[in-house]
């Protein structure tokens, strides 16, 4: 049974993301309408782009997989009080790590060359975020900080590398790295178009929630994350618990990266870069931190996303305005960040005191 403090809890836990996003559709709408659109029309229109029928929905979930992994790359430090928001460079690593390994294992059978690919862009991922937590345990660098600069670094390391040494003189327009062998790409589900990275990104997430809530070392973790002082009295190994989160985290989005290689580029190229780095960090904050509720968030986002095209098509807005309203979502789910905890409607109300004398037996 559910004690009525963790009731009041839970309905804070729902309530206040809920009404984040409600704010953030007015602005968005006042947004709109100063640009000179229709905002309910807008709203219709984002509508039908990720939920309108089967073949939107299956857009919003092929957008919704590599969220889901990124998310996690946020969601699981700041379970250990870290912010870290290096997702984009993780997951771009992450795909140059699929190719490299999918390039290197070429002729050998497809599940070898999948296989390969897949831990290419964990361990690239996994390393790139450990780096970050090494720097914020020994060195006490910052880890917002650093995992942000190390995104830029990562993407000038992208392009180096698809501009030079990894590139495949056919692609003149665009440089890339020379493809993966169709047969080694990742499928889709049966009958749809939605391709395996969705599977992955389930998986990854359930994995996550049990390791963070149902073992030992998710309570070292809460509870390092929570007093960090008391977590080194009690004797719990700080050092060891960081770098493990870091590389777990940038793990799940180096295997977004090697998700967006094997099942939609084919290649390494400049549209590894496509925020969904960055569009993750909103997915962990409004999920809070929660990897079973990043799924769905993970779902809503990606239809956002999705309905970048439509909103240029039928109402002029330019393809950027999805990010103006991540911008605002996010933004306003930060500020929400302040609520909790301080609204009088979720809080116990104080035990009443009686003031009637005690009977007194004689």
């Amino acid at each position: 049974m559910i004690s009525r403090h963790n009731w009041r809890r839970t309905l804070e836990a729902v309530c206040i993301p809920v009404a984040a996003i409600l704010v953030s559709l007015i602005l968005f709408g006042i947004f709109c309408a100063l640009a000179g659109a229709n905002p309910f029309g807008v709203y219709a229109s984002i509508y039908k782009a990720a939920f309108g029928n089967w073949r939107s929905f299956q857009n919003t979930l092929i957008r919704a997989a590599p969220l889901m992994l990124t998310a996690l790359c946020t969601a699981l430090p700041a379970r250990l009080g870290l912010v870290i928001i290096g997702n984009e460079g993780a997951l771009v690593v992450g795909g140059l790590g699929a190719v490299a390994a999918g390039l290197s294992l070429a002729s050998a059978p497809p599940t070898v060359v999948q296989i390969g690919m897949a831990l290419g862009g964990i361990i690239c991922g996994g390393l790139w975020i450990a780096a970050v937590g090494a720097l914020r345990h020994y060195r006490g660098v910052n880890e917002t900080i650093s995992s942000l600069l190390m995104n830029y670094i990562a993407i000038a390391l992208l392009n180096h590398l698809v501009g030079g040494p990894w590139r495949d003189p056919s692609s003149l327009n665009k440089p890339s790295t020379y493809p993966i062998a169709e047969v080694n790409m990742l499928g889709t589900l049966p009958g749809t178009r939605v391709h395996y990275g969705l599977i992955y990104g389930l998986i990854a997430c359930i994995i996550a929630y049990i390791l963070i809530q149902r073992t030992t070392f998710g309570f070292a973790a809460r509870t390092a994350g929570g007093n960090i002082r008391a977590a080194r009295i009690a004797g719990l190994p700080v050092g060891k618990l960081t770098m493990a989160i870091c590389f777990l985290a940038g793990s799940c989005a180096g295997l977004a990266g090697m998700v967006e290689v094997a099942a939609v580029h084919g290649r390494a190229n400049e549209s590894l870069n496509a925020n969904y780095g960055y569009s993750g960090i909103l997915v962990a904050f409004i999920a809070r931190h929660n990897p079973l509720a990043a799924t769905v968030v993970a779902v809503l986002v990606g239809g956002i996303l999705a309905s970048g095209g439509i909103l240029q098509r039928v109402h002029e807005l330019p393809d950027a305005t999805v990010l103006v309203f991540q911008g605002l979502v996010f933004l306003v789910v930060m500020y929400s960040e302040s609520l909790y905890g301080r609204l009088a409607i979720f809080k116990e109300p104080p035990a009443t005191i009686s003031t009637q004398p005690s009977a007194v037996t004689v």
